[in-house]
């Protein structure tokens, strides 16, 4: 069966906060017992960052199966582009038994045209090693000008 893949609202914050749980914990990231208290603050951090961060729900038959977002960022106008912005793809997910199916590439998709119609200068990810193969083949490059720090 074929996934449906559209921008999610602010009615659908209780599958993306459920599909954030899941990945969370499936990877072991985080072996917490407070599921229902992540769900109702997830679901408030999501109304609180629509303008910001931009999600996308995958759907199999009404079911949440997948998500991926677009954080949208204001950059520092110049006097030939007063207004700039940029993008970072961040926490792409597929349920395990929907994986290798396309579903994650439709999200991403839907992610870069979005990306696209807000005419953003650039959009990064940080990546596991294991989806970098994933990215390239959707576009992204390596690019020696764009460094990361992290604090020590």
């Amino acid at each position: 069966m074929q996934a449906r893949v559209r921008p999610a609202t602010a009615a659908d914050a209780a599958a993306l906060a459920g599909l954030r749980w899941r990945r969370l914990t499936e990877e072991g990231s985080y072996a917490g017992t407070d599921r229902e208290a992540f769900l109702a603050a997830f679901s408030a951090w999501i109304a609180d960052h629509l303008s910001t961060h931009r999600p996308f729900l995958a759907e199999v038959d009404d079911e949440a199966v997948g998500m991926a977002w677009l954080m949208v960022a204001d950059r520092v106008p110049t006097p030939a582009r007063r207004h700039r912005r940029s993008g970072d793809v961040q926490s792409v997910y597929v349920v395990p038994e929907r994986r290798d199916g396309g579903i994650g590439a439709a999200l991403l998709e839907a992610v870069l045209a979005e990306a696209g119609g807000l005419a953003l200068e650039h959009v990064t990810v940080h990546s596991s090693d294991r989806a970098v193969p994933f990215y390239e083949r959707l576009g992204f490059q390596h690019d020696e000008r764009l460094l990361g720090w992290k604090p020590s």
